[in-house]
């Protein structure tokens, strides 16, 4: 019996279930889709965006981590999030009253952090975990002409990434490896730093979202999580039927990130990268985008141009340009995995 790794679902597989089972409502009008970060539903004047995503690798602040990915994927629509359901599984034989109800806490904190409001969910004491996972819905609205997808990249456009890479991969790593990391020799200011990524430059994409979306015509927007920035890259690529041509000293990785997954031989590359983003947009309105987020302290950079398919998703250098690598699963998985 061939198991199946730790991580997403292998795209190819995960999109001819999709294929097989198509949506039949015509209300929906982005349903299941590789690449995709979140459904968007017809409710009349306006879309409904809904999204769903799990907090499996983190052990630390699992409530608030939660709000911060599924809120994103929402952001990266173009949409506002505003309501929230979270399924909490709490381990059994480790759960007390008052940790189940410290985390409760967190959760409400943290969707007034937010703006977000807590409309329901379930809770229970579950048989076979080592560690709390919250499973958390988002749903958000956006007026119709302000809809943005993954799909809608076109050829000519820049490639815009925010703060840098792996951000939530070096959070995860520094918090969940720490005495491993300090065995291998990394020093005790990378990894404190580290670990202070969810907060600064932290998580969330929504203060980036909204500022080009509020000062530009955004084509796409993408949310890199589970394989890193090449997965999203590949993803958005592929829902948008288009190519990319990258270049690889503009990808920001993060001094710190870099240190920690050189430690674990681990390419930052394809570490998970939640607190990124992604856009494409016309060359001169990407122009004003970075240059407006600048002004609000968040970094960006134009990394590489929307070209035609059949040239290709690639990685330029100095030494030339080759296909941008492609990771089956996500780096930080082997630290889990024993991989």
């Amino acid at each position: 019996m061939n198991c199946l790794p730790v991580g997403k679902l292998r795209a190819q597989a995960l999109q001819a279930v999709f294929d097989k089972h198509p949506v039949k409502d015509p209300r929906v009008v982005v349903g299941p889709r590789v690449g995709e970060d979140a459904a968007v539903i017809d409710v009349g004047d306006r879309y409904l965006v809904a999204t769903t995503d799990p907090i499996t690798f983190a052990a630390d602040d699992v409530a608030w981590y939660a709000l911060q990915v599924n809120a994103n994927d929402v952001a990266v629509r173009g949409a506002r999030p505003r309501w929230f359901l979270a399924t909490l599984l709490l381990p059994e034989g480790r759960t007390t009253e008052e940790s189940a109800t410290a985390l409760l806490d967190q959760l409400a904190e943290a969707c007034q952090e937010l703006d977000v409001a807590l409309v329901g969910g379930h809770t229970e004491i579950t048989h076979g975990l080592d560690r709390p996972i919250v499973a958390g819905t988002m749903l958000g609205e956006v007026a119709k002409d302000k809809l943005v997808t993954t799909g809608g990249a076109q050829v000519g456009d820049a490639v815009v990434m925010t703060k840098g890479v792996p951000l939530e991969g070096a959070a995860i790593i520094a918090r969940e490896r720490e005495a491993e990391l300090r065995a291998r020799g990394v020093g005790t200011s990378v990894i404190r730093k580290a670990k202070a990524f969810l907060k600064s430059p932290g998580l969330s994409v929504l203060p980036e979202a909204e500022i080009a979306c509020e000062l530009a015509t955004v084509h796409a927007m993408h949310d890199p999580t589970e394989g890193g920035i090449a997965t999203a890259l590949w993803e958005l690529a592929e829902a948008a039927g288009v190519g990319l041509r990258i270049d690889r000293e503009r990808i920001i990785v993060l001094p710190e990130g870099a240190q920690l997954c050189r430690a674990c031989g681990l390419d930052p590359l394809g570490t998970i990268a939640s607190g990124a983003l992604l856009m494409t947009l016309g060359p001169a309105d990407a122009s004003i985008v970075i240059h407006a987020l600048a002004r609000e302290g968040i970094d960006s950079h134009y990394i590489g141009q929307v070209v035609p398919r059949d040239r290709g998703v690639v990685l330029v250098d100095a030494t030339g340009e080759r296909p941008l690598p492609v990771f089956p699963q996500d780096e930080i998985s082997k630290l889990f995995s024993g991989g």
